[in-house]
């Protein structure tokens, strides 16, 4: 079976565009590769390990920040558990006193 392929077009960003006559489908010859490189997604995530916040990462990268935090959290399940110790003697805890009830002053909104 021979397989006939014509132009058909060009995409917008100018690669030229091949149709097959037998099947009808569309494509390119070459694909050109999607997604970020891999140094822009290690260097989001160094930025985050050194207290960046998502949004401003993306900001100075040039990315959405939904890439971001999918970045991150695809590393950070690559990550191996935390190593605990066999044994345990002595647990720290320190003391957090909180106050629930009523306020000792009135609203200052005026409620009519």
């Amino acid at each position: 079976m021979e397989t006939r392929q014509v132009k058909a077009g060009k995409t917008g960003a100018g690669s030229q565009r091949y149709k097959c006559q037998h099947c009808g489908s569309r494509y390119l010859l070459k694909p050109k590769a999607r997604g970020y490189p891999e140094a822009l997604r290690l260097q989001a995530i160094r930025l985050y390990v050194d207290g960046m916040n998502y949004r401003r990462i993306a900001r100075h990268l040039k990315v959405h920040h939904t890439s971001v935090i999918n970045w991150t959290k695809a590393f950070a399940a690559q990550l191996p558990d935390a190593p605990l110790p066999e044994e345990i003697r002595t647990i720290e805890l320190d003391e957090l006193f909180t106050f629930i009830g009523t306020k000792k002053s009135g609203s200052t909104s005026s409620q009519r």
